[in-house]
């Protein structure tokens, strides 16, 4: 009676059928009916082919046999068909029923269905693979954004790349019309003595008065070798082809003040000198390019403010930073300084407080290159005292 009620229990429960050892249906319960949409008589006498899924490979039922006709039990999660051509899924347990001498007897399946948990399953993992493919099309989609990125990033280095050397062409140019007005300037008054020299050379000609003739000579020949060394100088500060070569900054700075000399006479800009022999490498005469610039602004501050007792402090120190010896060269003036609103823009490219007229906006900058990539060092500026300190600061050799 007992055994009548676990086997009502598993029936009612389970899906269980039975097959004889050439797995022919013998048994078949309600609930295999009910899940397969067969009846007992349609079940009954056939083999499990009749609810086997057409897309399960004949690999499957051949494993399934074979582990069963070894008397082992075989598990697994099969998908069938209904008559009514519907998919379900099956957990089953196939145990083969052994008689006494050990023999093959029957076998008996008992199943339960999980059809909602595989295909929720199925649903989880289409959806895995769509977001898979999403990714995998977001994951293109960036990478090819990247391409176009990293080429645009390219093309703006390069537009870059040319604008700095527009830039520095500008402010070449822009030095060499201060450097043209400079040398307009150097010799006016030497085109004036041989003017006279000259006058002489004719009086004394006419005179013929040789000896007096041979002094104004030499003269002339003095001031146009004068006028001659004049361009020379010029010339070499603006030669584009000079490589880096070690040189000592006061013998830089000292050219850019040469240069500027008559100006600086003409304004009545005062130089004060503090100096040290250190030796740097790079180009001389960018960095003489970079103190004429700086100078050119302070006279220019010196003109906006008015300023009457015009002085410009030039030192050069030796630092140290983490270890490292520096050249420090300090530009002060004593012009008013510069609006802090403007102090953090200074070396920006085409930034100027000047009118349009008298800057380009680009000196700065291009010290800022010229200190930066020719010296590998660094430029700053800050308001002292009495004015602007421009620092700059080199690497030593």
């Amino acid at each position: 009676m007992l055994l009548e009620q676990y086997k009502e229990a598993i029936e009612n429960s389970n899906i269980v059928s039975k097959t004889d050892i050439n797995g022919v249906i013998t048994f078949v319960n309600d609930e295999f009916c009910a899940i397969s949409g067969y009846s007992r008589e349609e079940l009954i006498g056939k083999r499990h082919n009749v609810v086997k899924h057409p897309t399960i490979p004949k690999s499957n039922f051949k494993e399934l046999w074979n582990t069963i006709t070894a008397k082992k039990t075989y598990k697994a999660t099969v998908k069938n068909l209904s008559k009514d051509g519907k998919d379900y899924y099956l957990n089953t347990t196939i145990t083969p029923i052994l008689d006494e001498n050990g023999d093959i007897e029957e076998f008996i399946a008992i199943r339960y269905d999980v059809t909602k948990e595989v295909e929720l399953t199925m649903v989880l993992e289409r959806q895995e693979q769509i977001l898979e493919e999403r990714v995998k099309q977001q994951t293109k989609e960036l990478a090819q954004l990247n391409r176009t990125l990293e080429k645009r990033v390219q093309q703006e280095i390069k537009k870059n790349e040319e604008k700095q050397k527009i830039l520095f062409m500008q402010s070449r140019f822009a030095s060499l019309g201060q450097m043209i007005a400079n040398i307009a300037h150097q010799w006016r008054q030497p085109l004036t003595e041989l003017n006279w020299v000259l006058f002489s050379l004719k009086n004394n000609f006419k005179k013929s008065n040789s000896k007096d003739f041979d002094i104004s000579y030499k003269e002339a020949q003095q001031i146009i070798s004068n006028m001659s060394n004049t361009i020379e100088d010029f010339l070499n500060f603006f030669n584009p082809n000079k490589k880096k070569s070690l040189f000592i900054i006061q013998d830089s700075i000292n050219d850019a003040l040469n240069i500027l000399s008559n100006h600086l006479e003409k304004e009545e800009i005062t130089i004060e000198k503090k100096f040290i022999d250190i030796q740097v490498e790079g180009i001389s005469n960018e960095l003489s390019q970079v103190i004429i610039n700086l100078i050119q602004n302070a006279k220019d501050a010196f003109c906006i403010n008015r300023v009457e007792n015009k002085i410009i402090w030039i030192t050069i120190s030796k630092v140290e930073i983490k270890s490292k010896l520096f050249a420090k060269i300090v530009i002060e003036d004593n012009a008013g300084g510069i609006n802090e609103k403007y102090i953090d823009k200074i070396f920006e490219p085409y930034f100027s407080t000047k009118h349009a007229s008298t800057g380009t906006g680009i000196g700065l900058f291009m010290s800022h290159m010229i200190i930066q990539n020719s010296l590998n060092g660094i430029i700053t500026v800050e308001n002292g005292e009495k004015g602007a300190r421009f620092i700059i600061t080199i690497p030593t050799q």
